[in-house]
């Protein structure tokens, strides 16, 4: 595990980085904290990442300045902050929890064990996913997004209107995300249930998704059962 934390309190960020190890011991391989936006943003560009520990207000500057380019990236973000009236706002672009500050020991080991046990988030407040574009950052609306595709490290997002985009963001991560909206039917791909038209099952035992666009996509074996019944 790679990870920092972009705290300007120096007290806090000491308490969070002694949790963070008492929780990830040997899987933590560097723990990193940032003070500034300026440097964090460098530092994000420049560094592999697992998971990103935000506060809202850096001396001064705006955390959303930084959130859209934390959430385009492969790793979690997690907000540590004072303004729970923003956190609403951090979950439309996608970060995995949102931690009030003043914060009790077990509410940030709550967000920081999401990590581990890769519990699906409830959050139906997502709107958005940040994906990297020519040196800036395009926010895609979940409305837009019909189906994702696993494409090793990254995904493929396919759109309305035979778009697609690349997210740097694996697919088990966009399934503890999206988990409200979309369904993981297949290892290699999650679909918006309220896109599927109809399932078919062909011979073989092969079952497919036919999507409103009339796309087909795959449902695993062992999945099919459990898709049908929600889908129905």
């Amino acid at each position: 595990m790679h990870i920092l934390i972009v705290e300007d309190e120096s007290r806090i960020a000491k308490r969070i980085e002694r949790m963070t190890r008492d929780i990830f011991r040997d899987t933590l391989q560097s723990l990193t904290h940032i003070n500034t936006l300026y440097e964090a943003l460098q530092f994000i560009e420049n560094n592999t990442l697992d998971l990103v520990l935000l506060d809202l207000n850096l001396n001064g500057d705006s955390g959303f300045d930084l959130l859209t380019t934390a959430v385009s990236g492969s790793f979690h973000t997690i907000i540590v902050s004072a303004y729970k009236d923003q956190a609403i706002n951090a979950f439309e672009y996608g970060v995995l929890d949102f931690v009030p500050k003043p914060f009790k020991r077990d509410r940030l080991e709550k967000a920081l064990h999401k990590i581990i046990s890769k519990e699906k988030t409830a959050a139906k407040e997502i709107k958005f996913l940040a994906v990297k574009k020519r040196q800036r950052i395009q926010l895609i609306p979940i409305a837009d997004v019909l189906y994702i595709k696993g494409a090793g490290a990254y995904t493929e997002l396919f759109l309305a209107e035979g778009r697609k985009e690349l997210h740097d963001k694996s697919l088990e991560k966009l399934e503890q995300l999206l988990s409200y909206s979309f369904e993981r039917i297949h290892k290699s791909y999650m679909v918006k249930m309220s896109e599927i038209n109809e399932i078919i099952v062909e011979s073989g035992s092969k079952y497919i998704a036919e999507l409103k666009n009339g796309e087909r996509i795959p449902i695993g074996r062992t999945k099919y059962k459990d898709i049908k019944m929600k889908w129905l």
